[in-house]
């Protein structure tokens, strides 16, 4: 098969020789912390941990929230949630805001380049939200 080898596929495999960045995503990062030797199985080797079935109503619920805090968004609102938890922040209006959630371009959502590392960093954010000191709150669920 073309996208194995003996040990399993063989794209988005690290490469120390190569100039190009080598895109990580923050889960990656995630299964490092979790196990530095299945983060080189995965990475380096190409052998990816077993996957675990979609969780549907999540994903309804991770759809209906983004909906609801682009309608507040839209109007420079805060949830209602925020004001009840003291949040002195409203959703955070930019053009970007699909792209880095990933919603319908299925790139990589927001990603810098780690110099040093010659890593390009991406991860999909959940939402994003400013508050009075002009701060950027980045929020993004984990499993």
């Amino acid at each position: 098969m073309a996208f194995q080898n003996r040990f399993g596929r063989i794209r988005k495999l690290y490469d120390s020789s190569s100039k190009e960045p080598f895109t990580i995503s923050r889960s990656k990062i995630d299964l490092y912390s979790e196990c530095p030797r299945c983060f080189y199985l995965d990475r380096k080797l190409g052998i990816s941990r077993p996957s675990i079935p979609s969780f549907t109503l999540n994903n309804a619920v991770d759809t209906l929230l983004k909906r609801e805090f682009d309608l507040l968004r839209k109007n420079g609102e805060a949830h209602s949630l925020m004001k009840k938890y003291h949040i002195d922040a409203v959703p955070f209006k930019h053009p970007d805001i699909p792209i880095w959630r990933d919603d319908i371009y299925k790139y990589e959502g927001a990603s810098v380049i780690h110099k040093e590392t010659n890593f390009k960093i991406t991860g999909i954010v959940d939402d994003i939200w400013k508050d009075k000191q002009e701060n950027l709150w980045l929020l993004y669920h984990c499993i």
